[in-house]
């Protein structure tokens, strides 16, 4: 606990986060001494929100005689004051997930409860597949001069490509090609996959070491395409039910136009993958000037990872004003990450 704060500044500074969180109003003396638990007469009030705002932690806006937490009291609300408790009712767990294969559908289901449950635009990443591992490889006939080639990654993650072949494989030949491909490949990440173990497997393969650079082939493109990073959001309009946000046509169009920027938001999950906080303790809370992301210092942006499978993670976000409702959205973000991570590793299995 900062040792600057006591404990009726802690209280205080509680009630006005609090206040302000329900009604985007600076919040005034007389209101705070109506706030539960506050027992303190207006004039006390005054004099220790005076204290509060020479020590950073609230701001006066404008000419208002009201106050509004400043990045600092916020930051303080959520690393000591954000008391949050798991609701095992919660509608929440239960929505999560419908069962589905297909990974997309899962993320889209994610995003749009997010944006639903929270109110504030919601994004989703797909994972990065560059450490993902080859589940299997299955080579079928459909034409006497065509395979299907199937590369199934870690979280059901599945490639299907039709390669060409000069001659039909009979059931046996069929059989011995699968039997080398996911001897050698299972398990495997892609950066574990040489040179040398690709001539070794073509060496095996004899006059059939066309089909293994066509199945490595496809093993590339798997990953290649993962490199352009799947980002899904929803409630972008979210933004607007928030008068510090859309006020200002110029930022609420900025932040718009940043939800609706693949490449940005392609940067940003980046960077916020490798974010050693998020790393530590699985949600990350960015407020007003320390978002990565430009022109936000109006907002907040609360971050997790989910995990797909042997360290393949995503990421979840939620972006909202600095008066967000963050014991509402860490909440919401630990039990849909849980249930995430537990839906993958069902699919997984």
């Amino acid at each position: 606990m900062d040792d600057e704060l006591d404990e009726r500044k802690i209280l205080i500074l509680n009630a006005i986060i609090q206040t302000y969180f329900e009604t985007g109003e600076p919040v005034g003396s007389r209101t705070i001494s109506k706030f539960p638990g506050v027992s303190l007469s207006s004039a006390t009030i005054r004099n220790e929100m005076s204290d509060l705002e020479e020590l950073g932690y609230i701001v006066q806006p404008h000419t208002s005689a009201g106050r509004i937490p400043s990045d600092k009291g916020y930051r303080f609300y959520v690393d000591h004051l954000l008391d949050v408790e798991e609701d095992e009712a919660d509608d929440a767990k239960d929505l999560l997930l419908k069962k589905t294969e297909k990974l997309e559908e899962l993320l889209k289901q994610v995003v749009q409860l997010l944006a639903k449950t929270t109110q504030y635009p919601s994004v989703v990443s797909a994972p990065a597949l560059s450490t993902n591992r080859v589940k299997f490889v299955q080579l079928s006939n459909v034409a006497d001069d065509q395979l299907l080639c199937v590369v199934v990654m870690g979280g059901n993650l599945v490639k299907n490509r039709i390669i060409e072949v000069d001659e039909p494989l009979d059931n046996e030949n069929l059989l011995k090609m699968n039997m080398l491909l996911n001897t050698n490949l299972n398990g495997l990440t892609v950066s574990e996959i040489n040179l040398e173990l690709i001539q070794k497997m073509k060496a095996q393969a004899g006059d059939k070491e066309d089909i293994v650079e066509a199945v490595m082939k496809t093993v590339a493109e798997t990953i290649n395409d993962s490199e352009d990073l799947e980002v899904y959001t929803s409630g972008a309009t979210n933004i607007f039910k928030y008068p510090e946000l859309s006020d200002n046509k110029q930022q609420a169009s900025e932040i718009l136009s940043k939800l609706e920027n693949k490449e940005e938001l392609q940067e940003f999950i980046r960077e916020t993958e490798d974010d050693e906080e998020l790393k530590k303790n699985g949600i990350r809370v960015m407020i007003g000037s320390e978002n990565e992301m430009s022109n936000m210092e109006d907002c907040s942006v609360v971050t997790a990872t989910y995990e797909l499978a042997d360290g393949v993670k995503g990421t979840i976000g939620i972006i909202g004003p600095k008066r967000m409702d963050y014991r509402k959205v860490v909440e919401t973000m630990s039990r849909i990450k849980s249930g995430l991570d537990k839906a993958l590793r069902r699919t997984d299995d």
